[in-house]
């Protein structure tokens, strides 16, 4: 016979052993023991979710460390034009950006083009503090990828896997390593936020494609690796999307395998230009004989543009928003190719990608009023 009292009490310890208090009512110790066992239950799969999430981290720490070990930090030098209308005069500016080692001698990095398509000297610097110097060999400003070539090969390190972007889906983890604000190999991690990608007027093959994420992205970053979270290389961080300047959660990387096309499957030869495609209005402006053409911004020394006496814009300009820098050479055709309209311009994009060595090559170009012809050979 059950005791008329109030309430039960239940005390659970920690060495497995119960104490049932009763204070009334017929206690139905059955189900008071399902209920135990069920929060004994409960309080192993909470352990178990800790144990897991505790083993993830650590299996994330593990990765971070063995992706580490092939990103690079790139320290650049450019010359540029004051803008002041002296083509003489020309200030110096240094740069820095991020890459990863690829190849299986590991002798090249892949990067952004805008980290290093103007640059005078490179100089990468390891992980394990040793620096190299290096010189632009592929590039394509369009994707903004870049393919630099170490003068002698990095000994001991061990070059990145590049994964198929392919068969990246929004949503997926990734993470990012690189130099943002010099402070070099740090871990920014996020998902794919988007996938943006952009056609040929000509064809439907892909000129560039950008992966959106929204891992941290800041000055420094540029030209490192984005990885899946099997520590392949699936992207090349490009730039950010920012009305203060800083990060404010969009960010973009070049995909890998628009970056395999273009720079290891094609030639896309480095030239050391910086130009501005010509719209008809504005060749009017500038007395150009043809539709459409390409001005020269800057013209990196050292580079075949450089050797074959291109040369570069040095009075600043704002023409219906657009800042740029006339006064270089406008391009009037490449070869049999005239750049006459946009559709000639992307022509001449995938012309560039079947450049043969020792061939010579012939570009026409206008120059203080004349049209002038210059040669260059690919030697490389």
């Amino acid at each position: 016979m059950g005791l008329r009292n109030q309430g039960t009490l239940l005390v659970v310890n920690c060495s497995k052993r119960i104490t049932i208090i009763t204070f009334g009512q017929k206690v139905n110790q059955k189900i008071i023991l399902n209920k135990i066992f069920n929060m004994k239950r409960l309080y192993f799969a909470l352990a178990t979710v800790i144990f897991t999430l505790s083993l993830n981290a650590q299996n994330f720490a593990d990765l971070v460390e063995r992706s580490n070990k092939s990103v690079v930090t790139i320290y650049v030098v450019e010359k540029k034009s004051s803008g002041n209308g002296d083509r003489f005069t020309k200030t110096a500016a240094e740069g820095l950006g991020s890459g990863v080692i690829v190849g299986k001698n590991s002798d090249w990095v892949l990067t952004a083009a805008h980290v290093v398509n103007q640059a005078t000297k490179i100089m990468v610097e390891l992980p394990d503090g040793r620096k190299i110097s290096a010189k632009t060999k592929r590039i394509s400003n369009l994707a903004d990828v870049a393919l630099i070539k170490l003068d002698k090969p990095a000994t001991g390190i061990t070059p990145a896997k590049i994964g198929d972007s392919d068969s990246v889906r929004i949503g997926d983890d990734v993470f990012i390593i690189g130099s943002p604000l010099g402070l070099s190999n740090s871990v920014s991690k996020g998902i794919i936020g988007g996938k943006h990608t952009e056609k040929q007027l000509t064809s439907d093959m892909p000129m560039m494609e950008f992966f959106q994420t929204d891992a941290s992205i800041n000055q420094g970053n540029s030209g490192g690796p984005m990885f899946n979270m099997n520590g392949e290389v699936i992207g090349i961080v490009s730039s950010i999307l920012s009305f203060s300047g800083g990060f404010e959660g969009l960010g973009f990387a070049a995909s890998s395998n628009i970056a395999k096309q273009i720079l290891l499957q094609q030639s896309s030869v480095w030239f050391g230009l910086d130009a501005l495609p010509m719209t008809a209005e504005l060749c009017s402006i500038f007395n150009v004989p043809q539709h459409g053409a390409i001005m020269v911004q800057s013209v990196a020394e050292g580079s075949p543009a450089y050797f074959m006496g291109m040369k570069g814009g040095y009075l600043e300009m704002n023409v219906a928003n657009t800042k740029f820098l006339a006064g270089g050479d406008v391009i009037l055709s490449f070869d049999k190719i005239k750049l006459d309209n946009m559709e000639k311009i992307e022509e001449l994009r995938n012309y560039l990608n079947t450049l043969e060595k020792y061939h010579e090559y012939r570009i026409k170009v206008l120059r203080s009023g004349e049209v002038m012809e210059l040669k260059w050979k690919l030697t490389e």
